[in-house]
């Protein structure tokens, strides 16, 4: 199976950039599934049930969010709507929606997706994502009643999320970090058979501080006093996320490599 995860879309520039690159992508690359964290593609906090069928229809086969899940209000209601989009396992209890999905693709292999908050710096208390995850890793056997397994560990640690990897090695066919908007260079399979990359980047202008205007962010921390609101950058974005091949029968990963593609990163490509 060939798998694109796409990482954190960053405002207008980055709805663009996915827009435009990503149809092309599922064709040239012959992709089975797409998955793509959302959660900063409205204004640069949450996601809006307009953005989110545009990343849909743009290509998304699933579309992830984070701990900034519901900071646009139609959300509440459309997840419950849409089960294509998913929030994290482990937000509030009370939360609309569903942490994970198991996704049929035609011809009968199944995907599933599972996102899970970190603890660590978050700025609110989280219950645990370890067991969290392994309760539903447990319930969905890869290479039984699914063909492949996808966690979406949104957190600030690079420790935590590659705890999470070797947490899941064996049960899972990718472990990728987001939330942080850096992509790191450590793309790897696992002792296990999983794929791992500790942060797949932002989908967005990299002419930026994570992804907002460098203005106000860099007035910020010299002064330490805010004078306006953080605003997304808008120039040219840079596609950023990785790209898995799995087994089928095992559900193991057996290639990764990150994506870049335009704006001002490096071009790679698998």
């Amino acid at each position: 199976m060939k798998i694109l995860f796409l990482g954190d879309v960053m405002g207008r520039a980055g709805r663009t950039v996915v827009a435009d690159q990503l149809p092309r992508l599922r064709s040239d690359w012959g992709l089975d599934f797409v998955v793509v964290n959302g959660e900063n593609a409205s204004g640069g906090m949450g996601l809006t049930a307009q953005h989110a069928k545009g990343l849909l229809a743009a290509g998304a086969d699933c579309v992830t969010l984070g701990d900034h899940s519901f900071d646009q209000k139609d959300m509440l209601s459309f997840i419950e709507e849409e089960p294509r989009v998913i929030r994290p396992l482990n937000y509030a209890k009370a939360a609309p929606g569903r942490g994970h999905r198991v996704f049929t693709l035609i011809g009968g292999r199944k995907v599933l997706v599972v996102q899970a908050l970190g603890q660590v710096f978050m700025k609110r208390p989280f219950d645990d994502p370890f067991s969290a995850v392994a309760g539903v890793l447990n319930s969905h056997p890869m290479g039984g009643s699914v063909q492949a397994v996808l966690v979406d560990m949104h957190c600030e640690a690079t420790s935590e999320k590659m705890a999470m990897g070797h947490w899941c090695d064996g049960r899972a066919s990718l472990v990728v970090g987001t939330h942080t908007h850096v992509p790191t260079a450590d793309a790897m399979i696992l002792s296990g058979g999983c794929a791992y990359l500790t942060d797949a980047g932002m989908c967005g202008d990299y002419d930026s501080v994570i992804g907002m205007e460098k203005l106000e962010p860099m007035r910020r921390f010299v002064t330490q006093m805010p004078k306006a609101r953080f605003e997304p950058a808008n120039g040219p974005a840079t596609l950023s996320g990785v790209y898995v091949e799995t087994d089928d029968a095992s559900g193991k990963a057996t290639r990764v490599a990150m994506v870049r593609l335009g704006g001002r990163l490096q071009e790679a490509r698998p």
